[in-house]
This record gives C-alpha cells, sequence and structure tokens, in this order.
C-alpha cells in the first residue's frame, strides 16, 4: 500500500524512516559490547524523571565494551595501553556481614563512575589454598579500571573469619572497610532460610530454626550455632580492631539500605572520599520485587537476582524475644565502639 500513498507523503515517511534508523543506529553504537545486565525491571511511578544533566551518570560508560573485552581476553595488550586500564588491588572491601546486603551495597556503589566492582566474591583472604597462591594472583582476579578508580570487592566470610585481618593489614594498612549490618535475629533467621532452600533444592531435610537456635539442653541460645555467633557482631569486630583504628571502618544500616537507600550511599560515597553522584535519578522502587532497583543511564536498568528478598519462615515469638534479649548487650556495645546507633529492639 506504500506505494499507493502520494509522493508527498512517501517523502515524508521516508524521512521519518531515516530519522528512526539514525536513532537506532546511535543507540546501537552506544551500548557496544557492554556487559549484559539482568532482565530490566518494570519501573513505577516513583521513579524521577530524569534530566541532561543526569544522563548518563557513568561519564565513563563508553569503557565498558572494552572492559568487557578485556575480562574475556580478547582485548590486545595495545588496547590496554591505549587506554590506560590496570588491575588495581583493592582500596575498599566489604568485609560482611553475611545476609547484611552486601551484594547490594556493592551494586549500588557500582553507579559511582570512580567505583569498579568485582563481581565474583574472591575468597583471597578466608581460603588458605587462595591465599598461598599470592597477592598477584589476587590481583588477576580484580577487574580492569582506570588508574583514578577505586576497586571494590566484597566477601563477606572475611568479617568472621579469625586470620583475615592481619592478612589484610598486611596488604594494605590504610584500606577501607566497610561492613553492612542488620538488626541481628532477622539477620539469623535471613541466614537459616538460605541455608533451608538449599537444602530444599536437594530435597535434604533441615532442622527447624528454633531447634538450631536455642540449647535444648539448657533452654539457652546457642552460640555454637553459626548463624548466631555470626550476628554477635562487637565480638568480631574487636578482633579486627586489634589491626585497624576504628576510623577505617564504615558500619551500613543495611535495613536502611533496603528501605531507603540513598541516604546510606552518600554516607559511604563521603568515606570512601568520593565526589558525590550517585542520586535519587539511579534508584527507583520496584513494586512488584519490593525492592530498590537501579538504573545506571537511559539505555540500562538493572534489579538484583531474584534469589534476594527471600520469604522467611514463621519463627516462635518467644524464641525471637529470647534472641533478642540475648543480642541486646552485644549491640549496645556495638553502638559505642562504633559511634552508630540502630533501633534494634
Amino acid at each position: 500500500m506504500l506505494f499507493k500513498q502520494p509522493a508527498l507523503l512517501r517523502q515524508k515517511l521516508f524521512v521519518l524512516g531515516s530519522l528512526a534508523l539514525g536513532s537506532l543506529l546511535y543507540l546501537v553504537a552506544r551500548v557496544g559490547s557492554l556487559e549484559r545486565l539482568q532482565p530490566i525491571c518494570p519501573v513505577d511511578s516513583r521513579a524521577a524523571p530524569h534530566t541532561h544533566e543526569q544522563i548518563p551518570l557513568r561519564t565513563l560508560q563508553y569503557k565498558r565494551g572494552l572492559l568487557h573485552e578485556l575480562r574475556r581476553g580478547n582485548a590486545t595488550k595495545e588496547q590496554n595501553l591505549l587506554h590506560h586500564l590496570v588491575q588495581q588491588l583493592p582500596r575498599a572491601i566489604i568485609i560482611g556481614v553475611r545476609k547484611g546486603g552486601t551484594r547490594a551495597l556493592l551494586e549500588m556503589l557500582n553507579l559511582h563512575p570512580a567505583v569498579v566492582k568485582a563481581s565474583q566474591e574472591i575468597h583471597f583472604f578466608d581460603n588458605d589454598k587462595n591465599y598461598a597462591r599470592g597477592i598477584d594472583w589476587y590481583r588477576e582476579k580484580m577487574p580492569y579500571s582506570l588508574p583514578h578508580q577505586i576497586t571494590i570487592e566484597k566477601s563477606p566470610a572475611y568479617f568472621i573469619t579469625e586470620e583475615v585481618p592481619e592478612r589484610i593489614f598486611k596488604m594494605n594498612s590504610s584500606i577501607k572497610l566497610l561492613v553492612i549490618v542488620r538488626e541481628p535475629t532477622t539477620r539469623a533467621i535471613s541466614d537459616y532460610t538460605q541455608v533451608l532452600e538449599g537444602k530444599e533444592r536437594k530435597n535434604k531435610t533441615y532442622h527447624k530454626f528454633e531447634k538450631l537456635a536455642i540449647d535444648a539442653g539448657t533452654c539457652e541460645v546457642n552460640t555454637k550455632y553459626k548463624a548466631v555467633r555470626t550476628s554477635i557482631y562487637t565480638k568480631h569486630l574487636e578482633r579486627w580492631l586489634k589491626y585497624f583504628p576504628v576510623e577505617q571502618f564504615h558500619i551500613v544500616d543495611g535495613d536502611r539500605l533496603i528501605t531507603n537507600p540513598l541516604p546510606e550511599l552518600q554516607l559511604v560515597e563521603k568515606f570512601l572520599n568520593l565526589p558525590s553522584r550517585i542520586s535519587q535519578y539511579n534508584l527507583y522502587f520496584n513494586a512488584t520485587r519490593g525492592f530498590y532497583c537501579l538504573r545506571f543511564n537511559i539505555v540500562f536498568n538493572k534489579c538484583l537476582a531474584g534469589s534476594k528478598g527471600r520469604t522467611h519462615p514463621e519463627v516462635d515469638p518467644s524464641v525471637v524475644a529470647k534472641l533478642r534479649k540475648f543480642f541486646h548487650p552485644f549491640n549496645q556495645k556495638f553502638y559505642q565502639i562504633t559511634g552508630r546507633t540502630f533501633n534494634w529492639p
């Protein structure tokens, strides 16, 4: 039917088609070979409208295609030198806490143009076999970055592993250390839930949380249970303070990072001596998931994996009350040491 249209109309359609094709080619050129992200989450009505100043936040976004090729081993040494890309040891590490929100924190910090994240947990300092491979092996596990960028890795097991503080101190005594915490009882139940899900996936049975958290013989809190022991934050932090001053730690509120992430991220930017670059534009609430998702620019959005935010099993209220009473004095000492108070029961 197109060829039966009047000549003027055909000309207009041709012009419009050319413009559309040009826009498409521009986007393709912008995207390049960027590393693949998870499916884009739907944006709800709370998403802030973007401005010219905000898009794109990552002024170095064009580098990501090259970084992807470097990770795959496809880039040449000449490309590496041309763009001054290097593999740097981390200048900041998220050392814990397991089920405190370490993955969410790492992904959100990666919104900042001066931050480059190690995608996988390296487990260098808490794994004797990996540690024996040496610091060069560790460096090779880091992403490529520009010299002025900060590399950050996260391995939550670092916080509770006895050998780790000394090992990190030997690498870099002035490193910045991030610890993200949640209300201790909630964190312990979340820890249990993750293990339970793994057992169920393998068709294995597992004890109820109450049986693990409470010693049947004494009816007291079972401190031998790892999920409980991990939530005694002050005990682990005191071991770290033998090597690092408290000023080198920043405590992140994991509960607040879920409900209102921007203020927490701004505090981390300040701690890392980074200019404030992450804005509300980069964080939008996904009503279906019940979590904030990330907006890197006009093209790329990202949500955390579907395994985040698991539904916790119902726990006997008397056991919850007993745990909260048990954690209370440890929490008070944690507030005193860190200078940060939380509204934990």
